[in-house]
């Protein structure tokens, strides 16, 4: 959600802000319609001042006794000019608000230029990918081979793009959600939350999922929403609250099933369990002072990071381009990980500075003490990790030529001391 008086005021930058998004609109559209909207707003309030005037002129008339048929017939048409007024307003807010919720956030100054994720910049790398004896398998082979990935059961209880894990695979994936939310709780200072999993209209708003991205969604049938990202709960939790900026940062970190219909992802990664209409991740969002947010986001890329450093496997970190960058995003992260099946990087998180976009949408402040002044807070979210992707990457940089996969030292306690999974354990 964008400031129209900002807009007001800086028209040009406004222009530049959306042409690096390639977002089909002009400050001057919406400063036109605001102009009108104003106009208005005023004729309105003009309006209903001539009535109260004119309403005391026709009590003074009858009471001295004179004639008040034109002033009864002035009242009479301001009535219509008042509803025209009224309505017009209303179309015109609701023609803005449509427009400035339509429009992707505002780019940070250091985001690169760039048409589509060819054109992202590599920040760093850690880990060396490993050099097998053998030709490295895609998880799904050792999965099925194994007796633990069954995919072919999953697509008869629920269609494509769902997956059922078995035993020592299920523990595995059991063991690296529990891993990361003691890392990020015990060492990164993010609270435990347990947040519902169907979702209001009211909230998927708050954090940008709503209007423009409902088809990539589940709706139920009562109208609620199953949320793509715990992003949407954790963020949702001060919607319309005004914090006190001592209070602050509030880190929030949660472990959720994720739903997503993938619309538009037909044909792309069919087989195995990168694209799943339901998976686990971990989700990390910190509610911040406006002043810290830059901070904010080194330290939660970094927190992502030591996830895969502690469990040993090779990354890079990306700084997206404008044509990449998400919708609600000023600054986005993405780190992939080194699959070895594949032979590439794959992404396992998105980090990302919304600045005070969302806390626009959802209305949510902050205020210090003694201050009568408030402003937005700055919210941000990362995932820390998927939790299915992160499952990928042990199977795949951990597999053994019999097939079988090494646990990462920083899982066994985890995994009751079990050092490996093979078909035998």
């Amino acid at each position: 959600m964008h400031d129209i008086k900002w807009i007001r005021e800086n028209p040009e930058a406004f222009d530049a802000a959306m042409s690096m998004r390639n977002a089909d609109i002009t400050a001057a559209r919406l400063i036109d319609i605001d102009a009108e909207r104003r106009r208005l707003m005023t004729e309105h309030q003009e309006l209903l001042a001539r009535r109260k005037t004119i309403s005391g002129d026709i009590g003074k008339a009858k009471k001295n006794g004179e004639n008040a048929d034109d002033l009864m017939a002035e009242m009479g048409g301001l009535k219509d000019r008042i509803k025209a007024a009224e309505d017009g307003q209303a179309a015109l807010n609701e023609q803005l608000d449509l427009l400035l919720m339509s429009f992707p956030n505002i780019l940070d100054a250091s985001v690169p230029k760039g048409a589509d994720e060819d054109e992202n910049v590599e920040m760093r790398r850690w880990g060396t990918p490993a050099e097998f004896a053998f030709s490295p398998a895609e998880h799904f082979d050792l999965g099925e081979k194994l007796g633990m990935m069954d995919f072919a059961t999953a697509a008869k209880l629920s269609g494509s793009r769902f997956v059922i894990l078995r035993g020592q695979l299920a523990r595995l994936e059991r063991a690296l959600a529990q891993f990361m939310i003691d890392l990020h709780v015990n060492e990164h200072g993010y609270e435990e939350t347990t947040t519902p999993m169907l979702v209001k209209d009211d909230a998927m708003f708050g954090t940008g999922q709503l209007p423009k991205f409902a088809e990539d969604s589940f709706k139920t049938t009562n109208d609620m929403w199953l949320i793509p990202t715990s992003e949407v709960t954790l963020t949702n939790q001060v919607a319309g609250d005004i914090i006190d900026v001592a209070s602050l940062p509030l880190r929030y970190t949660a472990l959720t099933q994720c739903f997503r219909s993938e619309a538009g992802s037909a044909g792309r990664d069919t087989r195995g369990m990168i694209r799943q209409h339901q998976f686990s991740k971990v989700e990390m969002v910190s509610i911040v002072d406006p002043d810290q947010s830059d901070a904010e986001l080194e330290r939660k890329t970094k927190c992502a990071e030591e996830v895969l450093e502690r469990l040993g496997l090779p990354y890079r970190t990306i700084l997206l381009c404008s044509g990449d960058t998400g919708f609600s995003a000023m600054k986005t992260y993405d780190i992939e990980v080194w699959l070895p099946g594949q032979g590439r990087y794959r992404e396992i998180s998105s980090c990302s500075n919304t600045g005070e976009f969302q806390a626009r949408r959802m209305n949510a402040r902050c205020r210090a003490q003694g201050d009568k002044k408030t402003r937005f807070v700055h919210t941000l979210n990362g995932s820390g990790l998927a939790v299915g992707r992160c499952l990928i990457a042990v199977m795949e940089n951990y597999q053994q030529a019999d097939g079988s996969i090494k646990v990462p030292e920083a899982l066994l306690p985890y995994m009751g001391g079990l050092a490996e999974i093979s078909a035998t354990k």
